[in-house]
Formats: C-alpha cells, structure tokens, sequence
C-alpha cells in the first residue's frame, strides 16, 4: 500500500518534469517565496523606521506578527497561484509545496507564541528547545502521511481503535483531539496572558502594583476560561467539576494551609502597596532591593547580588523596614575620635564642607557634623548625611566618607588618639607598681 502510494507520487511528479507546465510550477514558487519576504522584509523595515507613529494596538498586532507573517504570506501567494494554473495544467508540485509551506508557517507560529510565553524564564531554555524540536518534527511527520496519501488510513484506524475510560469507550482519535484541543487553547490563553501583561506594564498612569496584580488575575482568568472551554470542547461535563472544587477547597483550609497565605499575602502586598518593585526593604535579617513580587513570594536581591526568596506571609505579618516607601532619601553616619587639643568647631566644619562635595551625598539637606561625646580618649564626631539611591549600596558611600575624613585630619595636622591605658603589677611581697 506504502510502495503503490509513494509510486503515484513519484510518477505524477516525475510526469510533470516533462511538461512545460513544470517551469510554471517551479516559477511560481520562486516568485510567491520572493514576494513574501520581500513584502514582509519592506514591512519590517517600514515598521521599525515608523513605529512611534502607530497607535499601541497597532503596534502591538504589527509588532507581534511581522516576524512570522513571510511564511503565511507566501503560503496565501501559492494558494493563489494554484488557483490560477489548475485551470490550465496540471498542478501536483504546487500540491506538495503548499503543505510544506503551511507547516512551516504553523512550525514559525507556535515558535514564536512558545517564546512569547516562556522566554523569560531562563531555566526553560533547554525545555523549550526540546518541545520545539518535538512539535517541529510532529508537524513534519503529519505532512509527511499526508503528501504519502497515509493521512485517511491512519485517521481510519485511530476511529476504529477504542480505550476503556470507566464505563464507556473512547476512540483514540476523540482523545487526540481532546489534547490537541486542550494544549492548543491553554497556549492561546497563555500567549494572550502574556499580551496583556506586557501591555499593562506600559501603562505608567497606573501605580506598579495595580499593574502587577491586574496582569496576575487578567493571566489566571484567561487560564481557568481557557481551561473552562478546552474542556467543554472535549465533552467532559463541567459539572464533575464541583466535586474537585470541594476537594480542593478543604485541602486549601487544612493542608495548603500556608500556600493559600501566602498566595493571598501576595494579593494584600500589592493592593494596599506597601511595597513595590525597585523598592530597598528589610525584613528579618535580609536587606535588599525587590527584583519580583509573585503571588507566593517575593524575591530580594541584595547588593552583593545575593537573591533571597521570602515568603509573601512573612511580609505581611513580619516588621518590614521599607526605605522607599514615601521617600528614597537615606541617612547614614559615619564616626571618628579626634584629640582633645584640636578645635573641634573648625574641625566640623571642614568635615561638613569636605563630605558635602562627594558626588551620591544629598545637598538639602546637607551633611551636618556633631560632637557626640567627650570620650576617655577624645572627642567623638559623627558626619551625618543624605543618599537619595540607597539601592546602589551603602558600604561603598560610607567607605568613600570615612577616606575622605582621613584625609582631611590628615592634611590639617588633626590627631587621631589611640587608646590610654594603666596596667598594673602586683608582684609576690605584694608591692604595686604603676607603668
């Protein structure tokens, strides 16, 4: 059956390589491909030197779909040029060209919705590639029954091939469609999902967390719908659905206890914004700048580029420290001990004047100095002073003060003192002697 099938194939091309129609064929073909990315390339060029001019919706639909519109323009081209030469010849290369160009648009397509989705995780990188090469060569292999004239024979046996599912019988056929169905909607809805988060995250009129939590329940919404209508496609009566909705309820109140807090933690920290992205937060013993609020958790990266993952219920019911929350301004300190000869009003301002001019240190208000105390070895001094970019670190602007106030007292002959100290030795006949 393979061999008579795969024969008529051969024969019918081999047949029109020697008619002249074939050049037509093969001419068409080169000018439909031509023609497509040469349209698409004008359109891509185009769209990159206007794209300001756009409106956002078509800039998004442009945008979105000129990166893989070469292969469907090409493929409506040889659709086009089929219709016209099939009233004069025979047409059997457009035949097999047409399938092939039509997956590999499908093939570009999926590609780039599967990117869409998942590129921004970095650890799917080796996983999307491989589902790319799975559903690249189940798209080759369907053509490929296709082309062979296997497509109705094996469509023939997968409806006459049943499974037992409970008290009825399913054909395979029915379940293939089912998952195909299924996958094809969840991708859909996670592409959309994606859309729109990217698009919210453009709208700067409405506060970042707002942003976040309206694409977070957008994307859920879209999944739970297009789970909803996959489902209802296949024939699964939604209403068993009720009985895992129970399930998964009382398994939410006893043993997902702590995931549902934090999930619903993760829902209170973005609506009542009390922190949000970029913002330089404490809680517990981690400090740091907040890279992604999630619904379970949060994610702080700290200024030695150390990630931690917190909980969203420790950040509603732990103290949280948020030192950009009304404003960024920082006060650090820095200390010193200078001698008690010195004159301790020229002293301050020198240091006042020095620190002022290091570059990160706020100007209003200024860097102010004080005398702290008078200590047993000197005189304490604290440098007081703004940061407005706490989130570009804190060591490094107080390793830069503290340079700068040594090297003022050293170039203005200013004392240091080291510590004063008595020791004394009792010796054997019980003698005191002092050094």
């Amino acid at each position: 059956m393979t061999h008579n099938l795969l024969a008529n194939l051969v024969y019918d091309l081999w047949g029109d390589i020697h008619i002249p129609g074939i050049l037509c064929q093969i001419g068409a073909i080169f000018v439909c491909t031509a023609l497509g990315w040469g349209i698409t390339y004008f359109l891509r060029k185009t769209y990159k030197s206007k794209k300001e001019q756009f409106t956002p919706v078509i800039r998004f639909g442009i945008g979105s779909f000129v990166y893989v519109l070469a292969p469907f323009l090409t493929l409506v081209l040889l659709i086009i040029a089929k219709l016209i030469l099939e009233k004069w010849q025979r047409i059997n290369l457009l035949q097999v060209a047409i399938p092939l160009m039509a997956s590999f648009a499908l093939i570009r397509l999926v590609f780039y919705i599967l990117r869409r989705i998942f590129m921004r995780q970095n650890n799917l990188g080796s996983t999307l590639l491989l589902l790319e090469k799975f559903f690249a060569a189940l798209v080759w292999g369907s053509v490929a029954l296709y082309i062979t004239g296997l497509w109705p024979d094996l469509l023939t046996y997968m409806n006459e091939t049943v499974v037992p599912f409970g008290r009825h019988k399913v054909s395979v056929s029915v379940i293939l469609q089912a998952i195909i169905s299924v996958i094809s909607i969840l991708i859909i809805a996670l592409w959309a999902g994606t859309a729109l988060e990217e698009r919210l995250m453009q709208v700067h009129a409405i506060h970042t967390s707002l942003r976040v939590v309206m694409a977070r329940m957008a994307r859920a919404l879209l999944i739970l719908t297009g789970l909803l209508i996959s489902l209802s496609i296949s024939g699964i009566d939604l209403t068993v659905l009720s009985v895992f909705g129970g399930a998964l309820g009382v398994g939410l109140g006893l043993g997902l206890q702590k995931i549902a807090s934090n999930y619903v933690s993760g829902f209170v920290i973005l609506l009542d914004r009390s922190i949000s992205i970029d913002d330089m937060i404490m809680v517990d013993k981690y400090y740091g700048r907040v890279t992604h609020i999630n619904s379970r958790y949060t994610i702080l990266q700290s200024m030695d580029g150390i990630e931690s993952i917190i909980p969203n219920e420790m950040l509603v019911f732990s103290p949280v420290q948020n030192y950009s929350l009304s404003n960024r301004s920082l006060r650090l300190a820095a200390q010193v001990t200078i001698d008690y000869h010195s004159d301790v009003t020229h002293v301050l301002h020198l240091l006042e004047t020095e620190v002022a001019a290091i570059k990160r240190i706020a100007t209003t208000p200024a860097p102010q100095a004080f005398l702290l105390k008078l200590a047993d070895n000197g005189l304490d001094l604290e440098v007081g002073f703004w940061i407005a970019d706490p989130e570009n670190g804190r060591s490094n602007i107080l390793s830069e003060v503290n340079q700068t106030i040594l090297r003022v007292l050293q170039a203005h002959n200013i004392n240091i003192p080291y510590p004063q100290r008595d020791i004394r030795i009792v010796n054997n006949q019980g003698n005191l002697g002092v050094n």
